[in-house]
């Protein structure tokens, strides 16, 4: 399923923005593609990331994958149940499962993603 309204990458991160903060999180065709998670390394809070840079790792019980940073900015919250509830990933990747919250420092570098139309034509081509 490919969520209206979120801005996606290539390598099947989305995000969501509000007021110049992006929500981030993967596709649920990553989640899928990845099986069931069991851990996942969050981004330390304070750190400023650039665009493409690896934001945190998702580790299931057929790989771990890098997660890349959609756009630069800096890490202001974690969703810290995903230390204790990895599945939360597969099971609402969407809401429940979003990864953190960086506060974006190039607001154009949005416009570069892909959106949902966009992003259903990509997966045709996988």
């Amino acid at each position: 399923m490919v969520k209206k309204g979120l801005h996606y990458t290539q390598d099947h991160e989305w995000i969501s923005v509000d007021g110049g903060v992006a929500t981030v999180g993967i596709t649920d065709y990553a989640q899928q593609m990845l099986g069931e998670l069991v851990f996942v390394e969050l981004p330390p809070i304070g750190r400023a990331f650039s665009g493409h840079e690896e934001l945190a790792v998702v580790e299931s019980t057929k790989a771990a994958s890098d997660v890349y940073s959609p756009v630069a900015g800096e890490v202001v919250e974690v969703n810290d149940e995903l230390e204790s509830q990895p599945e939360l990933i597969n099971q609402d990747c969407y809401k429940a499962g979003w990864i953190c919250k960086m506060k974006i420092s190039d607001a154009k570098s949005v416009e570069d993603l892909m959106d949902s139309k966009q992003y259903e034509e990509y997966l045709k081509g996988l």
